[in-house]
């Protein structure tokens, strides 16, 4: 069955949904986005999301076309139009579709911005085997632009960093920068030491992740120490733990890095635990 998307203000269904060959998201990946779990039907950190929305549009100097308001109807609505209990919803925001193809930005008063959201059917979001079992991880070179604070669209590198991760049987990628792992190719990276967790501290290198913020917080209040600095590939191999964040994973356990062994191998006490704190809360502050 087809889902019904959101595009410019109408709903429809995915095939009837048109956007001009000159909108800038399809020639520039002039557009940023972001993407809300859905558990039981309701939204995960939605705030926390919009507010990201906003800061990547006037990052971009991009005109924000659609309130807070606005954007929580929409997503209500997908979600109950599209019957998802567990999935995404995946929303985009591009600079819109000028007449013709230039460089240059096209005047805001004269070109209003392509919006888009969709949704995306997850069963079994909350409770997916990868976090039983873990994930095996390849460390590649970080080649990408300077300004990953920005939640854009730009991500032909991670796609290939994923590819690279699969043709030699992982997982997936963490990004290494001068001897440094920034993230991994659609997540933040951790590693826990002694029971302290360690992550790269915020500034243009990284996305500044909303679950990111929200599993910080829960460690925190749950007395775990928490240190935010750069950690090399090299401490990575010798943690007790490993793991990632991301909307989509919520707290997934890291059990192999090149080869590697993290701790025993399996996902570790600290990392498990995390996870069951992170969805009970998340699932309690949902709307």
């Amino acid at each position: 069955m087809a889902r019904t998307v959101y595009l410019n203000g109408e709903y429809l269904l995915e095939n009837e949904a048109k956007i001009s060959i000159f909108d800038r998201g399809f020639l520039m990946a002039d557009a940023v986005y972001e993407v809300t779990s859905v558990l039981d039907g309701k939204l995960i950190d939605f705030n926390g999301h919009t507010d990201r929305l906003r800061r990547s549009l006037d990052e971009l100097d991009m005109k924000n076309p659609i309130s807070y308001k606005e954007l929580l109807e929409i997503h209500r609505e997908l979600v109950l139009l599209n019957n998802i209990n567990e999935g995404l919803v995946y929303l985009q925001i591009s600079r819109g579709a000028p007449s013709d193809r230039d460089f240059v930005f096209p005047n805001p008063d004269e070109t209003d911005p392509t919006v888009v959201l969709f949704t995306q059917n997850k069963p079994g979001l909350a409770n997916s085997p990868a976090a039983k079992k873990g994930l095996k991880i390849v460390s590649i070179d970080d080649e990408r632009w300077g300004r990953r604070d920005i939640k854009t669209v730009q991500l032909l590198y991670p796609s290939m960093g994923k590819m690279m991760a699969k043709k030699v049987g992982a997982d997936d990628a963490w990004m290494v920068q001068d001897g440094h792992v920034t993230e991994g190719t659609s997540n933040n990276a951790y590693i826990i030491k002694k029971n302290k967790i360690i992550t790269r501290g915020i500034s243009n290198s990284i996305l500044h992740g909303i679950t990111r913020a929200a599993v910080l917080r829960f460690a925190k209040e749950g007395q775990m120490q928490v240190e935010e600095r750069n950690f090399t590939i090299d401490e990575a191999y010798k943690a007790d733990e490993a793991f990632i964040t991301s909307a989509s994973t919520f707290v997934m356990p890291v059990v192999e890095i090149d080869g590697n062994k993290i701790g025993h191998g399996k996902p570790g006490s600290n990392t498990s635990r995390l996870r069951e704190i992170y969805l009970e809360e998340s699932k309690k502050a949902a709307i």
